[in-house]
This record gives C-alpha cells, sequence and structure tokens, in this order.
C-alpha cells in the first residue's frame, strides 16, 4: 500500500485559483482532484536534462551525415 501526502501550497494568485477551479468544475471533479491529476502529469514528464540525456544516448550511427543534411538543406533553398 502506498502512502499519499498532503501538500499545502501557498501564495497561489485569486486568479490562478479562480481559473484552477473553473477547469475542475468543467472536468466535472474537485479542485483537489484536479490538480492531483495536473500534478501527475507533470510529475511523469521528463526533465530538460533526462531528455538531453536520452537523446545523447541514441546510436546515431544509421542517420545521415553532417554534409548529407547540408545538401538536403541547400537543395530544399534553390
Amino acid at each position: 500500500m502506498s502512502t499519499m501526502t498532503t501538500l499545502y501550497i501557498r501564495d497561489v494568485s485569486d486568479d490562478v485559483a479562480e481559473t484552477l477551479k473553473a477547469r475542475a468544475a468543467a472536468a466535472g471533479t474537485s479542485l483537489s482532484a484536479y490538480v492531483n491529476l495536473e500534478l501527475t502529469k507533470i510529475a511523469a514528464r521528463p526533465t530538460n536534462a533526462q531528455l538531453v540525456e536520452r537523446l545523447r544516448a541514441r546510436d546515431r550511427s544509421g542517420g545521415p551525415t553532417t554534409e548529407e543534411i547540408v545538401a538536403e538543406v541547400q537543395a530544399g533553398r534553390r
């Protein structure tokens, strides 16, 4: 069984709070459930550093050379 943490967020502007309340209502859910879902989505996304690391780890040996890419770009400009 996983444990749950309660978060308290201070200094949220009235505009942001009202927008989130309206979006929660439109989704037919509570503000707490809506914000929980949005935070879950954010937490699931990789960071920029993780994306860079994934890209660096990819095998690019089968891809085009720099010269081939430049030639294609130049051909497209003609």
